[in-house]
């Protein structure tokens, strides 16, 4: 039986999560029998003292842990060999950043599992942080947005929001949300901001997250392709904040004309074209929370801002959350990743510039790529709860054997990128990056 480790975080000093609970530590002790290690963290949200009551020991480093659980990159100098890895690699696209790691993994002779690649039969992702990334997201653009507001003399009930990180929890936030919605529902929002209307695109856990948050406001749903007829008749309630769902097919079309077909999108996406430029005139804030991948085609161009801001006196849109923070991707003015001390900068339509914080003029972008650490104790829960059943498997594992005879179930099996210092057969296509 091979023993576990929870490193420390060290991704910035914003990185709280822990891939396993204490609660939940326990209950894998008391199956295993196993020793367990947690690496000193002077910012972890859970406290030693709770892994010592659940059976861990407390440790310098990782070289006690034979299987090692963290959340994300493990620094590539902090590699040790023949070790087993477990966390968000980013590397399976060929990110560049994430090559020397790789490398330095297989360099090792360790193994790589990765969280991310984890999944059923059906391909669906069976450990995430998703939900919480959308909760995050939505809260952290209210009280951007907020904030942003009251520097330009609008005074809205937004700028009693606080940053995500600063709620004990979801429901912490959505409390306080609630209460701001109550004060929209009598006070209204002023003529400036209505109609308010945010658009949401996706429909997945990250879009899910993001809608409960915004749903503590008094919100009514409009589908896309009503939006525009919407503003035009000017039949609003100031007192409603307007959301707008996307699903692909509101957002790309055929470029020959055909009917959509969300199979030939995922198939064949050079074959359609973004449709989303006639909807942005309509919208006041954006939130991303979309898969996205470079051969899609992008939502939201520089391009597409210009003829905005050239083509209204005084452009609606002020702000984006990229939840999924693909930069230069889907929203291609996300120029760079921010982290929770400074979450977001401003882009100037016309001339590209990115000036960083968010009182000032131009468009606010929030790019945190790592949103779910700002709900640590939430976020760490959820995740560990949805890791919890696999441990055991990883931990009995016979990393001696060739992967098919390691024991490892297929869920695990699918995700291990490097065994024992070697790319599997599933991503070979790793070495022309490396």
């Amino acid at each position: 039986m091979k023993s576990l480790l929870i490193r420390a975080e060290d991704k910035n000093i914003w990185e709280k999560r822990a891939a396993i609970v204490p609660a939940d530590l326990k209950l894998i002790l008391e199956e295993t029998g196993t020793n367990a290690y947690i690496e000193k963290s002077e910012k972890r949200f859970f406290t030693e003292d709770a892994y010592g009551a659940a059976g861990a020991n407390l440790c310098e480093g990782m070289e006690k842990g034979d299987v090692i659980f963290g959340v994300k990159e493990i620094p590539e100098e902090k590699i040790l060999d023949d070790k087993t890895y477990i966390f968000f690699s980013h590397t399976i696209k060929g990110q560049p950043s994430g090559m020397p790691l790789l490398k330095k993994i297989m360099d090792s002779n360790a193994t790589l599992i990765d969280y991310e690649k984890i999944t059923d039969d059906k391909n669906r992702r069976l450990i995430y942080f998703g939900r919480y990334a959308g909760d995050a997201g939505a809260i952290d653009i209210l009280h951007l947005m907020g904030e942003y507001w009251d520097h330009h003399g609008i005074d809205t009930p937004f700028k009693a929001c606080k940053a995500a990180h600063q709620y004990a929890s979801v429901a912490d936030a959505k409390v306080h949300i609630t209460k701001i919605g109550e004060t929209i529902k009598e006070q209204g929002l002023p003529e400036k901001l209505s109609p308010m209307i945010i658009g949401v695109l996706g429909y997945g856990n990250v879009s899910g997250g993001a809608q409960q948050i915004l749903d503590c406001l008094p919100t009514r749903r409009i589908a896309p392709c009503d939006l525009n007829d919407f503003v035009k008749k000017g039949e609003f309630d100031p007192k409603i904040v307007y959301v707008s769902v996307f699903k692909e097919e509101d957002l790309v079309v055929n470029k020959e004309g055909r009917a959509f077909e969300l199979q030939e999108y995922y198939d064949h996406p050079e074959r359609f074209e973004s449709q989303f430029e006639q909807y942005m005139p309509s919208i006041s804030l954006l939130v991303n929370a979309v898969y996205w991948d470079k051969q899609y085609p992008r939502f939201v161009t520089w391009e597409n801002l210009k003829r905005l801001y050239e083509n209204q006196e005084n452009p609606r849109l002020c702000g984006i959350a990229d939840i999924t923070c693909d930069t230069h991707g889907s929203m291609e003015c996300n120029v760079k990743s921010t982290d929770s001390g400074m979450p977001a900068y401003l882009v100037d339509p016309m001339t590209r510039a990115v000036t960083d914080g968010h009182k000032g003029d131009g468009i606010v972008v929030l790019a945190v790529d790592n949103l779910p650490c700002e709900i640590p104790n939430d976020s760490s829960t959820f995740f560990s709860n949805q890791l919890k059943p696999f441990v055991a498997n990883i931990l009995k594992a016979d990393y001696a054997s060739s992967l098919d005879e390691s024991g490892l179930c297929p869920e695990i099996k699918k995700a291990v990128i490097v065994y024992n210092g070697q790319l599997t057969p599933g991503y070979q296509y790793l070495r022309k990056f490396l």
